[in-house]
């Protein structure tokens, strides 16, 4: 077997060590003589799972009891439209912070449910900044601000917080568990699990309780949040094995020493590789220093018509999906929880390898 460094922006690496414990359980779990995957959600088997996952989820996020662990599906694209259609009611409009391509579809779907008040952009800057805070358009009586703290496509990523007391709503899809942050900041936090979690398949919703009460029955059923909450994320079939496989990547977090830990070891990579990039005239990075993302790492080189060279002879070399987004262009590492600081020294390495045989 030979296993390649990932940067693939998602579905992403996950811990070998999660793989490995998965495929040993995978025909019999714990003796059940079943795999998780053919075991009934309503059995005491798939309970317990959905326990532990809730439960170390709120011991590495210290989550308080007033929030409400969700699993959703759909994918993070789906909640853009189903917060909305779920928290402002009651209310007339919504503020959104728009940061880049997911900011903006986010903004696009909660526009078919209320008033979008548009609390700052940095559009016209190609989105490689964040707007001032100071500086940001807030409707006092909005049902919540929401924001992505990390757009995964354009690499920017800012971690303070407006200022402000309206609910945050966050897209937290490529930052969750990989940097500290305080969980009661926030009116609920979103995260599709296919890049520091697990597989595609289940939205982690971490929902403040009191909010619950803005969901309408008037709602599809499957997309009522306080339903959902009622039902213990099992109105209908859940993702099982997406959320046994976070579990599991819960369980090797904690083993890590839990975020704090990683978080280290996330700053260490990605000033290893930013080092890389800005010590060289051949590669550059177009995201403002002070708000570079530490999960996604976009570059590019300084003759585009190396770019197709540079793929081909980067995954040659073991170093796979490096492509940057298709409405962007140039290369991307996706340096997630799960890529080990050897994946990002041979990436680093490669790199000054091509600029040795191709720089002018």
């Amino acid at each position: 077997m030979s296993r390649v460094y990932n940067f693939c922006s998602g579905p992403a690496a996950l811990p070998e060590a999660v793989l490995e414990k998965a495929q040993s359980e995978l025909l019999d779990w714990h003796g059940a003589g079943v795999s998780v995957m053919e075991m009934s959600h309503r059995s005491s088997e798939f309970k317990s799972i959905l326990a532990s996952a809730k439960a170390r989820l709120s011991r590495l996020m210290n989550i308080s009891d007033d929030y409400e662990i969700l699993f959703a599906q759909g994918g993070a694209s789906t909640l853009f439209a189903q917060i909305p259609a779920n928290l402002t009611h009651g209310f007339n409009s919504a503020c959104y912070l728009d940061t880049g391509a997911w900011s903006s579809k986010a903004i696009k779907e909660a526009k078919k449910y209320t008033n979008v008040v548009l609390a700052g952009s940095s559009k016209e800057q190609s989105y490689h900044t964040v707007p001032d805070f100071a500086t940001l358009n807030l409707d006092d009586s909005a049902a919540y601000l929401h924001l992505c703290p990390n757009e995964t496509i354009g690499g920017l990523e800012f971690a303070d917080l407006p200022d402000t007391s309206l609910p945050i709503v966050a897209d937290l899809s490529s930052t969750i568990l990989s940097r500290q942050i305080d969980v009661s900041r926030y009116g609920m936090i979103y995260a599709g699990a296919q890049k520091n979690v697990g597989p595609a398949g289940v939205v982690i919703c971490i929902v403040r309780k009191d909010l619950l009460a803005r969901s309408s029955d008037t709602l599809p059923t499957v997309w009522n949040f306080a339903t959902l909450a009622a039902n213990d994320s099992m109105i209908n079939t859940p993702p099982t094995f997406a959320i046994y496989l976070a579990d599991l990547v819960f369980e090797w977090l904690e083993a890590q020493g839990g975020v704090a830990a990683i978080e280290q070891q996330n700053i260490a990579k990605a000033n290893a590789l930013y080092a890389a990039i800005d010590g060289s005239d051949f590669y550059a990075n177009p995201i403002d220093p002070r708000y570079r993302s530490r999960m996604n790492v976009p570059f590019t080189l300084a003759d585009e018509s190396l770019e197709a060279t540079f793929l081909e002879e980067s995954k040659a070399a073991g170093l796979r999906t490096l492509e940057g987004h298709r409405s962007v262009g140039g290369m991307r590492a996706s340096i997630y929880n799960a890529m080990p600081m050897e994946g990002v020294q041979a990436l680093i390495g490669f790199m000054r390898d091509f600029e040795g045989r191709y720089g002018k």
